[in-house]
């Protein structure tokens, strides 16, 4: 018998603890709201209580407390937004049809802080819960249908991202694997037409479906309805590119779903709107930070050489540039690269060393707070850089690009992106060219947000930086 990382279990409590942080900040928030308005039992205080209610009836509405959401993913703040704002909309129309004009301060003031509050409380919930994920803990068995290559691709993925909450513990093949073997550590359990069977003798919670030979729509369906009742959630992998978000579409014909893929769109207002906040952004961050680069500056010309290391780089339409870094290598560093080839530890075009004997100790301080990357603020006022985007690439590193890794050069390079919030230097070549194109085929403005807010703490833990 296989052992299982949980039970369902978790899924109940983490259910009822999100409903408890709820009506805690909501309770707290009308408590606050009714205290600064007049101290007391008022008609203020009857505001509070029928807007707590509208705030409660959104959430239900939307289904904020649905477990399938809970703790991965936008959905869960989104249907947190949804039904803040549907409460926010109910009491300004009802307030219109009383003609109750002291609801103005609940409308703009009260529930969009009940809802600021109920994000950061959802969102301390997740920490947590990310925590104990990663202590292999909160988590939720998987058994994998697919061929061996699907298998091996969708165990290393969520080994890659624990807090997703994901464990394969088995396994079923359609290419003949025999009954009893591993697939990248996990054990095979039977073929597809086991898969039913295997759910309910192992308590299984997840079945991936991935492609595989053999698994077509009615093996499809037969499995979902012998699913039924079972608890068990069914996720299948369409194998396709990974595209997500407003790119990928449902349209039924003649009620058979069909994905459409729309274009992605890399121009238009959203990417002007784009271009300016990223400038002013840096523009305003390279004023608050003057006094880091000043104290960094005066630091780093303490050994002689210069404070700033330019370094041409490849940009959007594969134009070069000059990127600005604070120099954490000594001065020729740059002639020291064909000496080090034999230790390079970088994968495929990539230089990289863990001990690289070219950094200084400063040098070496710098990179683990990515504080050597500041001056790129420089480039992305010039127009060369966006705060969020592929990493920029060396010309010798473009001369090895596939086709596909080229389309990196659709849209400009980034400060931060998704290979720095997903491991930096600790991930391999093919990972770090999957990211990139991600984020080029599925860019906007609320994936940038994300990864913005995810670098800060990327930066803080430091890893995959040197």
């Amino acid at each position: 018998m296989i052992a299982h990382p949980s039970s369902r279990g978790w899924q109940r409590r983490l259910v009822r603890f999100v409903v408890v942080t709820d009506l805690a900040v909501i309770a707290l928030v009308a408590a606050i709201a009714t205290a600064i308005g007049d101290w007391g039992f008022g008609p203020s205080a009857r505001f509070n209580l029928g807007s707590a209610a509208l705030v409660l009836a959104g959430l239900l509405v939307f289904r904020a407390w649905d477990r399938a959401v809970l703790g991965h993913g936008a959905e869960e703040f989104n249907r947190v937004l949804r039904g803040t704002a549907v409460a926010a909309v109910v009491l300004a129309l009802t307030g219109m049809a009383l003609k109750v004009e002291q609801v103005r301060p609940w409308i703009f003031g009260v529930i969009p802080a009940t809802a600021v509050a109920l994000l950061l409380g959802r969102y301390a919930v997740r920490r947590l819960l990310h925590h104990a994920r990663r202590d292999a803990r909160c988590m939720s068995s998987v058994l994998v249908v697919g061929s061996e290559a699907s298998i091996a691709d969708l165990v290393a993925r969520t080994r890659r991202v624990p807090h997703h909450g994901w464990t394969v513990v088995a396994a079923c093949t359609s290419t003949g694997t025999a009954a009893g073997s591993e697939i990248a550590g996990v054990p095979v359990v039977g073929d597809l037409d086991d898969v039913a069977r295997h759910v309910r003798e192992l308590g299984i919670e997840v079945v991936a479906v991935a492609p595989a030979l053999g698994w077509g729509p009615k093996r499809l369906h037969r499995l979902a309805w012998d699913l039924e009742g079972e608890g068990v959630e069914l996720v299948v992998d369409p194998g396709l590119m990974e595209i997500t978000g407003p790119r990928l579409h449902v349209a039924p014909v003649d009620g058979l779903p069909l994905l459409r893929l729309s274009e992605p769109r890399w121009g238009g207002p959203a990417r002007i709107v784009k271009n300016v906040v990223d400038r002013a952004a840096a523009l305003t961050l390279v004023v608050l930070l003057a006094p880091v680069f000043l104290a960094i500056g005066i630091v780093i010309c303490g050994d002689g050489g210069p404070v700033f290391y330019r370094q041409e780089r490849v940009g959007r339409a594969g134009e070069r540039f000059k990127m600005i870094k604070f120099r954490s290598m000594v001065v020729n560093a740059d002639q020291m690269v064909a000496q080090l080839a034999g230790t390079n530890e970088g994968s495929g075009p990539l230089f990289k060393m863990k001990s690289d004997p070219r950094v200084t100790r400063i040098g070496g301080f710098l990179r683990r707070l990515s504080l050597d990357e500041l001056p790129q603020l420089f480039n992305v006022i010039g127009g060369s850089m966006s705060l969020v985007g592929p990493r920029p690439p060396l010309e010798r590193e473009v001369a090895t690009y596939a086709d596909d890794a080229r389309r990196k050069f659709l849209v400009r390079p980034g400060l931060t992106g998704l290979w720095q919030v997903s491991g930096r230097s600790d991930l391999t070549w093919e990972e770090s060219v999957r990211l990139d194109l991600r984020y080029v085929e599925n860019w906007s403005p609320a994936l940038d947000a994300s990864i913005l807010w995810k670098t800060f703490g990327a930066v803080f833990r430091g890893r995959g930086a040197y």
